[in-house]
């Protein structure tokens, strides 16, 4: 646990740069759709904060890959798990997303379809790298 820990905190520290860049991507579709043209100094105060903690905590949790030895479909659940709650915590809290249950269902049902497709993308890869070895093999 204790190599995971450290694990998690090495990867959150070196991605955590990330949430500034978040941020302003989401900011960016926020003003080209007219929803902003103005943010507080403490909104964005808060804003840059909660976006470092949320890639912070999403980079941290791959960890679970390197340092735990659980099956892949354990890990991934578990990191799904983390990541929705990471986001759809900060996504509400900064008010990204709306506090209204059919927001939070779209949201739900495009994370995980997101994250099924991602990992369906990384599946493929590794099984036709696998393939392509067998073959060099025979």
């Amino acid at each position: 646990m204790k190599k995971f820990i450290v694990t998690f905190l090495k990867r959150g520290a070196l991605f955590a740069a990330l949430g500034p860049v978040i941020l302003a991507i989401v900011y960016f579709f926020l003003n080209i759709n007219g929803v902003v043209e103005s943010v507080p100094v403490s909104k964005m105060i808060t804003e840059i904060l909660t976006a470092t903690l949320m890639a912070f905590i999403a980079a941290g949790i791959s960890a679970i890959y390197k340092v735990e030895k659980i099956q892949i479909g354990i890990a991934s659940l578990i990191q799904g798990s983390v990541l929705f709650l990471d986001y759809i915590i900060i996504y509400l809290i900064n008010g990204w997303l709306r506090f209204e249950w059919y927001a939070i269902v779209i949201f739900t049902v495009i994370f995980i379809a997101g994250f099924a497709l991602i990992w369906l993308i990384i599946y493929l890869s590794i099984r036709n790298n696998i393939k392509k070895m067998n073959e060099k093999l025979n």
